[in-house]
């Protein structure tokens, strides 16, 4: 990417010098903890996930969003890792193959859990959405994206409704993303859990990077 952050390429490397970089930020922000990788990955040690979760509660005024596909890694770590209501921990889920890391994440203590279905990759019913906090669908982007069909993001939001589960539809996806653009059904959703809503310097979804493991 020409930075120097990303000198490895896509291998992963680990910038212990940026961990306290939220201390020094005093303006609150939603902080989008390594949104270029997975702070679970087997091959991040457990001392620096510690670490991790240490800033993000010392820098407690902050909000953070965790994204993860090893839901198991997170399971196991779980007993270890401290929670608070400021820190949203989620799921991956692509399609009906991968809803055991929904039980996973339900398991876990984190106390504001969201799933993203993104990419959305096939039609998911029939979800169980108890002990969710908020839910998050997109289409795969970029020149080999997976199509996704539109019935499939609004099964997911007609159960979020029944649900009274907050839905936020990032984008429809494609080769053009800007082209597929983020209406659904005619409207923009960008509903947000309770514990971002409360502060409008959160609603505006600015995503920092607390970390990049690459």
């Amino acid at each position: 990417m020409g930075l120097p952050s990303y000198q490895n390429g896509s291998r992963l490397t680990i910038h212990e010098n940026l961990v306290d970089l939220p201390l020094k930020w005093k303006s609150p922000r939603t902080i989008f903890v390594n949104s270029m990788s997975d702070l679970f990955h087997e091959e991040v040690p457990d001392d620096f996930i510690f670490q991790v979760f240490d800033t993000m509660h010392r820098a407690d005024w902050h909000f953070y969003q965790i994204l993860t596909k090893r839901s198991e890694q997170l399971l196991k770590l779980d007993p270890r890792l401290r929670w608070g209501p400021h820190i949203l921990m989620g799921v991956t889920v692509e399609d009906s193959d991968y809803l055991s890391r929904i039980d996973d994440l339900r398991k876990t203590h984190a106390v504001t859990k969201f799933i993203s279905f993104e990419p959305l990759l096939g039609p998911i019913p029939n979800l169980d959405l108890e002990g969710i906090h908020w839910v998050i669908v997109g289409g795969e982007s970029g020149k080999r994206a997976r199509p996704m069909q539109p019935e499939w993001a609004l099964e997911i939001r007609d159960q979020c409704l029944s649900a009274k589960i907050p839905f936020f539809f990032k984008q429809m996806g494609g080769r053009d993303k800007e082209k597929g653009g983020r209406f659904l059904d005619g409207i923009i959703y960008e509903e947000r859990p309770e514990v971002l809503s409360k502060n409008e310097n959160h609603c505006h979804n600015i995503h920092y990077e607390l970390r990049k493991l690459c």
